[in-house]
C-alpha cells in the first residue's frame, strides 16, 4: 500500500487542508492519505493550540466519512524533538509492507535543505508537492525549489485546488464572533462550538 503522509497541526483542520488530502487521494497513485498530528512542542506553549487529543478528534470527525484518508497520531510517542526523518524511520519498521510518501506545500520545499537528513529523505520517498504563493519575505529568500522540483522522487501537482484560508484566520473569526461555516465541516465546527474552542 502507498500512504502519502500530510503533516499539520491541523489547529483546527479546515477545507483546505481537506481539498488537498482529497486531491492527494483521489488523483495520485496515493492508496491512502494520513493526516499526521503533530504534537504540541512541550518547550514551546502556545495559548492558541489546542491540546494534541482534541485535534486528533477534530481531523476523525472531519474525514470519518472517507475511507481513503486516516488520522494518525503516530508522532504523539516519538521523541522530542522530533524530526520528520525519525517518522518516516518509525512507520516504514511497524508498516513493512507500506510504501511511505510525503505530501507538502511548495513553501516547504523550498526550505528542505535545512531538513534533518533531507538528503535520505529524498532518496528513500516520494514527494507530492502542491503549489504555495510566496510571500514577499519568501521571495527574497527563494533559492532552492527550482532544485528539489527536478529532483526525481519529487512530483509537483499543480491542479491540486487551493484555497487562501488558514487556521489563523478561522481562529480569528471565531474569536470575533463571527460564522466559521463553509470553512469547516459540519462535525468539525459542531465540536469546535460544544467544546468552546477559540472563544
Amino acid at each position: 500500500m502507498k500512504i502519502g503522509l500530510f503533516f499539520g497541526t491541523f489547529n483546527p483542520i479546515h477545507v483546505g487542508h481537506l481539498v488537498i488530502a482529497n486531491y492527494m487521494a483521489q488523483y495520485t497513485d496515493l492508496d491512502q492519505v494520513w493526516l499526521v498530528v503533530t504534537p504540541q512542542n512541550p518547550l514551546k506553549q502556545k495559548s492558541t493550540l489546542l491540546p494534541d487529543f482534541h485535534r486528533l478528534m477534530l481531523v476523525k470527525e472531519a474525514i470519518d466519512d472517507n475511507p481513503k484518508l486516516k488520522a494518525s497520531d503516530v508522532e504523539f510517542a516519538l521523541k522530542k524533538p522530533n524530526y520528520t526523518i525519525h517518522t518516516l524511520t518509525h512507520l516504514m519498521e511497524k508498516y513493512p509492507n507500506h510504501e511511505f510518501a510525503l505530501i507538502l506545500g511548495e513553501d516547504n520545499l523550498r526550505t528542505l535543505n535545512k531538513w534533518y537528513n533531507y538528503e535520505q529523505i529524498l532518496k528513500k520517498h516520494k514527494l507530492y508537492v502542491y503549489p504555495r504563493a510566496l510571500t514577499d519575505g519568501e521571495k527574497q529568500n527563494d533559492t532552492n525549489s527550482s532544485d528539489f522540483l527536478s529532483h526525481k522522487n519529487v512530483f509537483f501537482c499543480a491542479d491540486v485546488p487551493m484555497m487562501n484560508v488558514s487556521s489563523t484566520f478561522i481562529r480569528n473569526t471565531i474569536k470575533a464572533g463571527k460564522d466559521v461555516s463553509y470553512l469547516l465541516t459540519e462535525p468539525v465546527k459542531k465540536y469546535v462550538e460544544e467544546m468552546n474552542f477559540y472563544k
